[in-house]
């Protein structure tokens, strides 16, 4: 929750490719104050089954920036070898990995204001904004 002299920020994850939220998600949270700061870990959390972090930590009074780290590939990894499992496997995919390993948002924030920051996410590509 934020004060007058805090921010607060809010998270969800919705995976496209799946027309569903993103369960197991690890998320850290990380803040500074100034441009220049150097960047503090708060802690973190993970989605639950609606693909929001209900407890993030609270931010410290002077945040100016925000950083989430969304820990993507291993969301993507058990999500690959749940659907090997549901079907035989396709010999022309690319199995290699993730290609976004992790997804990394970095924004600017003032005190008393709070931060709904929603990400989209399927395999080869995310989208962000802030959401209310």
């Amino acid at each position: 929750m934020s004060t007058s002299t805090t921010a607060s920020v809010s998270t969800h994850i919705l995976d496209t490719s799946a027309g569903r939220p993103a369960e197991g998600v690890a998320v850290q949270l990380a803040a500074r104050s100034g441009p220049l700061g150097e960047w503090q870990p708060l802690g973190g959390s993970a989605t639950d089954a609606d693909g929001r972090c209900k407890d993030l930590p609270a931010l410290p009074e002077g945040t100016t920036h925000v950083r989430l780290d969304f820990a993507v590939e291993p969301y993507f990894e058990k999500k690959q070898a749940d659907a090997q499992q549901d079907a035989p496997a396709n010999r022309d995919s690319d199995t290699t990995g993730v290609f976004f390993p992790e997804v990394a948002i970095t924004f600017a924030v003032k005190p008393g204001e709070h931060y709904h920051v929603p990400l989209l996410l399927n395999p080869f590509g995310y989208s962000v904004y802030r959401g209310s």
